[in-house]
């Protein structure tokens, strides 16, 4: 069997394994949904989400350990995950195939030649990783201070800087270290400066990082789809807020295939471009055995990488395709641990600008992020986190945006963050109480089990409940339900409505109701037959008032009311409760009882069910927001 052939086989199986893993990552009794099946085994696999959630928390979750695992593979292979295993690189190259059919030979050999432009995905990981690990530096400066004193540290850190600049002057190729020694002095000062609120790292490896990226939009927006044509995936047809950018952003990595083949990994892909980086240093790689050859350019064809496989190759580039193996016919490009007979070109060839640029861009995006006080002060209120989730600024360093969590959740609360919560939250999940079937429910703890970096933390139920060895700290709170009087039927407009009081899943429950009776009519009693009333004044519905909401009272004698059980235009019936017997000729008034809400914050763990459930389609009349939220005690609402 060719190799090639096996490539296929092995990019296949992987590809239909992912979708089979989005597709399981579902809630229900059938056996295609979650059954234990090790759903988040491609995001462990990955070193960037591994490697950048390392940098931003300082820790790594025990299932990322399998990265460990794709490193060693890379230092012994080279770039196999991304020809091999990776399914968002399959689906470019069959879509790049796609679009290289019917092309002359000597076109497709065109579109393969290595291109200056490939140097952006590793501007893209630096800046990436640059901000995950923006926390890094700022904790050595400030062991150093505690080590040494402010002025002290703040000397060495200057001191650093010149040097770095000094040996810029004298040997410009040595760019890295001096972009270190400017990123050091631009956090050496701020450590001096910046409010704490806006210090700290940022995981967004996630917004370009292929594996969350290509899980992101497959379980938000394409099997949404499917399923919105099949309906067997989901019990309720599945709505993700702000997905159309999220599908505007995978159709334009997908179509860009048909410009250049396998467009995003060779100039986007930030974990391709780690993994080039890796894989200069491979241990067995693909090279000509002797230098000369016919020159035919059969091997360039149909190269993925645009790694230049005729010439001097680009080993960081090259992905594992092996079609120049099948191409050569004289068998002179081979899988060896030699390096190419041909020679092979440094690559990749970044600038020096580029690499400072990228790296203190990096360090310096997060302060800019966090400049609107959004995990400070001014935090958004509307952003409300699933069950179990870290506090806000420890969430934003672990945080993949991978969609998993929004898949699970079985009543679609769960939704991707969009802009109004800024840049740094982007897709994100958050809680949206009006999409989906219901709020959170008190049974489940989904969420938590799914999340691959434990942005939100796996908890049982008793402890979401408040129950057991978790009495004491009582239940776990998503936020505070807050009653909208301008807006609350019985609050603004005296109709009655005990919808969101209902429905509070909290026992005991954490809305209550202050009765008030409003008057709608005045008039007198025309005749009075036991308990049917004839009213001289009509034009009532005919049965608007059986709802057992509306009283018959005398003028003036509240105490002395009856409740309505039916009416029509000019009359009414009471039920047989209550002394008081109407009288012919006697001024009576028809009164509506009203059940006012009042939420106990001391009760109330922000659900959203009583959100959902409000009859006030448009903006709710009882909405919950993030204060008292377990997770920030800066936000209580008690003492």
């Amino acid at each position: 069997m060719r190799i090639t052939t096996v490539r296929r086989v092995s990019q296949g199986f992987f590809l239909a394994l992912f979708v089979w893993f989005c597709l399981v990552s579902t809630l229900g009794g059938e056996f295609w949904r979650l059954r234990g099946w090790p759903v988040n085994w491609f995001l462990q696999l990955d070193p960037l989400a591994a490697l950048g959630s390392l940098a931003a928390s300082g820790e790594l979750y025990a299932g990322m350990a399998w990265a460990l695992a794709t490193i060693a593979g890379t230092l012994v292979l080279g770039r196999f995950f991304c020809g091999w295993l990776c399914p968002f690189g399959t689906l470019h190259h069959f879509l790049g195939w796609l679009g290289r059919r019917g092309l002359r030979a000597k076109a497709r050999e065109e579109l393969n030649q290595p291109c200056p432009a490939q140097a952006v995905k590793y501007y893209v990981l630096l800046f990436l990783l640059a901000g995950a690990g923006a926390d890094l530096l700022p904790r050595l400066a400030g062991g150093l201070r505690e080590a040494v004193g402010s002025w002290l540290a703040l000397a060495l850190v200057l001191v650093l800087a010149g040097l770095a600049t000094l040996r810029l002057w004298r040997q410009p190729r040595r760019a890295l270290l001096a972009g270190l020694g400017w990123a050091a002095l631009l956090l050496g000062l701020s450590l001096w400066s910046a409010p704490d609120e806006i210090k700290g790292a940022t995981l967004q490896t996630g917004l370009l990082d292929p594996i969350p990226l290509f899980q992101r939009s497959l379980n938000l927006t394409l099997l949404p789809l499917v399923d919105a044509a099949v309906g067997k995936l989901s019990v309720a047809p599945r709505l993700y807020q702000g997905a159309g950018l999220i599908l505007a952003v995978f159709l334009a990595a997908c179509l860009l295939n048909f410009w250049r083949p396998r467009f995003f990994c060779r100039f986007v892909c930030p974990a391709g471009a780690l993994m080039g980086l890796l894989g200069r240093w491979a241990l067995f790689r693909v090279g000509r055995t002797q230098a000369a050859c016919r020159q035919c350019r059969l091997c360039e064809t149909d190269c993925e990488g645009a790694c230049a496989p005729m010439g001097e190759l680009r080993q960081s580039e090259c992905v594992l395709c092996m079609n120049c193996l099948g191409a050569c016919r004289d068998g002179l490009v081979t899988f060896q641990t030699a390096r190419s007979a041909a020679g092979e070109a440094p690559s990749p060839d970044l600038s020096r600008r580029g690499v400072a640029l990228s790296l203190v861009s990096g360090l310096v995006a997060l302060p800019g992020l966090r400049l609107g006080g959004l995990v400070g002060q001014n935090w958004s209120p509307g952003l409300i986190r699933p069950p179990g989730s870290l506090a806000e600024a420890l969430f934003l360093e672990r945080c993949l945006k991978c969609g998993q969590c929004m898949r699970v959740c079985p009543t679609n609360v769960i939704q991707p963050a969009g802009w109004e919560h800024g840049l740094e939250a982007l897709w994100t999940p958050v809680l949206n109480m009006r999409i989906g079937s219901s709020g959170c429910q008190q049974s489940c703890v989904a969420c938590g089990q799914i999340c691959p970096t434990a942005a939100i933390r796996p908890i049982s139920l008793a402890e979401k409940r408040g129950q057991g060895d978790y009495a004491a700290q009582g239940p776990i709170r998503l936020g505070t339900a807050f009653v909208d009087r301008g807006r609350c039927l019985p609050w603004a407009m005296d109709r009655p409505c005990i919808v969101c009081q209902e429905n509070c899943p909290v026992s005991p429950k954490a809305i209550t109701t202050h009765e008030h009776y409003a008057a709608r009519m005045a008039a007198r009693v025309g005749a009075a037959a036991g308990d049917e009333v004839t009213l001289s004044s009509g034009g009532m519905k005919p049965g608007g008032l059986g709802t057992g909401d509306y009283f018959l009272q005398p003028a003036g004698r509240p105490g002395a009311r009856r409740r309505i059980r039916a009416n029509a235009a000019d009359a009414v019936s009471l039920y047989p409760e209550g002394d008081w017997r109407p009288a012919t000729g006697e001024a009576v008034e028809v009164v509506v009882r009203l059940q006012q809400p009042v939420v106990d914050p001391a009760r109330c763990i922000g659900c959203g069910v009583c959100e959902h459930e409000c009859p006030v389609s448009g903006l709710r009349a009882i909405r919950v927001t993030a204060e008292n939220e377990s997770r920030s005690a800066k936000r209580s609402l008690l003492l």
